[in-house]
């Protein structure tokens, strides 16, 4: 039997990730619901690496900060909005600015002295390498 540890915070972290793409999938009509925007991301993990891929047009390099901590990593920046030429006459504007911050648990425990991270086209790649969890020695108690 196997026993799978139940994260109540993970769950909310799935539930809003869910509610928040119901949002950005529809159309505002004219209204601006939202002002941030929200990179999308992809986390998928292999024998030894755990890897995030992160789609963030539009911004620098240098506007990138990644921070990892107690197994969240954390990816923010800022998308900023082009200056506005006065004899652009706009019909539709559907383009998202303004500062983001994802926050992600992990799902493994990382080694945060191996972890790469590249930028290349909009595009985020990061690799943390996983550390090889210890296995736990079972002993049988006898009953006296």
């Amino acid at each position: 039997m196997t026993l799978i540890k139940f994260e109540p915070i993970r769950e909310l972290e799935t539930l809003h990730d869910r509610i928040q793409r119901y949002f950005d999938d529809f159309p505002n009509f004219g209204f601006n619901l939202n002002d941030n925007f929200y990179p999308r991301i992809d986390i998928s993990e292999d024998k030894e690496n755990i890897n995030v891929i992160a789609e963030i047009p539009g911004v620098k390099k240098d506007e990138i900060k990644i921070t990892l901590q107690d197994n969240i990593l954390t990816i923010e920046g800022e998308k900023k909005k082009e200056s506005e030429k006065k004899e652009n006459n706009y019909f539709r504007s559907e383009r998202m600015y303004g500062s983001f911050k994802r926050c992600f648990t992990l799902p493994d425990l990382v080694d945060s002295e191996k972890v790469e991270a590249k930028f290349e086209d909009g595009m985020l790649n990061i690799q943390l390498k996983k550390i090889e969890q210890r296995k736990r020695n079972e002993k049988v108690i006898e009953l006296k």
